[in-house]
């Protein structure tokens, strides 16, 4: 009986395992909203488009959160955790699509790289996480390669510090993402990642109504191109109630560092999508920080 409860029980390895397969489907799904928001944030006002995207993800998550764990009472305790975490998306994704109206979808996925960085300095600020000599050596890579491509593979731009608008709107975005991460684990008290993210999810739905009830009455919902339905579908069931999913899921299993560390694999994704949305590939010089990436990513899976 002793040997079939043990071996019901997932070794800390295969919990391991778990996370990174979550964070490799995480990279993949989220890639797609840099180039379907590219194309629809010119249409809308962020916050408003984030409000709705919340809104239905919300109702997935929350659906099958009643359906798998159910929603316990404990979950409901201490309500501000939901405030601070859905805050902090709440601010990444309107960053997010404020950047996307002026920064190339490639560009602002090299920017998004930058979190793992970020989520180290968070994770030991409020976890005490150790960053070791090869993850910081791996962040730097990953660092150096994201800032080529956000300086277009430019030594000018790059000597000059030329950055556009969009990538330092989208910056700040990424702060509050890369904050979101050693959060969820301080702040969890053992409800399931599903219920979590569905309390997170609401709450950050009420701050985003207030923040952008004078947007919500004045779009013309009706009137809106077909791209910015296609990109809310996208960006609210597989960007939003999936991803929010496997990122909750992936903390409690990973460091942040590690956890982050998917997001170099962001650029490939993006260029792929461009590539399927008919967008053409990015300049070539680009693709070495790419691979700067890549060698990043590679780094701080090692153990």
């Amino acid at each position: 009986m002793a040997n079939l409860v043990t071996a019901s029980v997932p070794t800390p390895r295969a919990q391991s395992l778990r996370g990174h397969l979550a964070m490799l489907a995480f990279s993949a799904l989220v890639a797609g909203s840099f180039s379907l928001g590219s194309m629809a944030a010119p249409f809308v006002d962020p916050a408003a488009l984030t409000t709705l995207r919340f809104v239905f993800a919300g109702v997935i998550v929350g659906s099958a959160a009643l359906v798998t764990t159910g929603i316990p009472r404990r979950a409901l305790a201490a309500p501000w955790r939901y405030l601070v975490l859905g805050a902090l998306l709440a601010i990444y994704f309107v960053m997010m699509f404020e950047g996307l109206k002026t920064a190339a979808p490639v560009s602002a996925s090299a920017v998004f790289t930058l979190t793992p960085m970020l989520a180290a300095g968070f994770g030991w600020l409020l976890l005490r996480q150790i960053t070791t000599p090869r993850m910081a050596l791996a962040l730097a890579i990953g660092a150096a390669g994201a800032a080529w491509v956000i300086f277009r593979a430019d030594w000018q731009a790059l000597l000059q510090f030329r950055i556009g608008k969009g990538e330092i709107i989208y910056f700040w975005g990424c702060v509050a993402h890369a904050l979101y991460a050693p959060m969820v684990r301080k702040l969890n008290r053992g409800e399931p990642a599903i219920v979590f993210t569905f309390g997170m999810m609401v709450a950050g739905t009420l701050i985003l109504a207030l923040w952008s009830w004078p947007a919500l009455i004045a779009t013309d919902w009706a009137a809106l191109p077909a791209i910015v339905w296609v990109t809310l579908a996208y960006v609210s069931i597989a960007a939003s109630a999936i991803t929010f999913v496997l990122v909750q899921y992936a903390t409690l299993r990973l460091p942040s560092a590690k956890v982050m560390a998917y997001t170099y694999l962001t650029p490939c994704w993006v260029i792929l999508w461009e590539i399927a949305l008919g967008r053409g590939l990015p300049p070539f010089g680009i693709l070495a920080g790419v691979a700067m990436t890549i060698l990043a990513l590679y780094l701080l899976l090692e153990d």
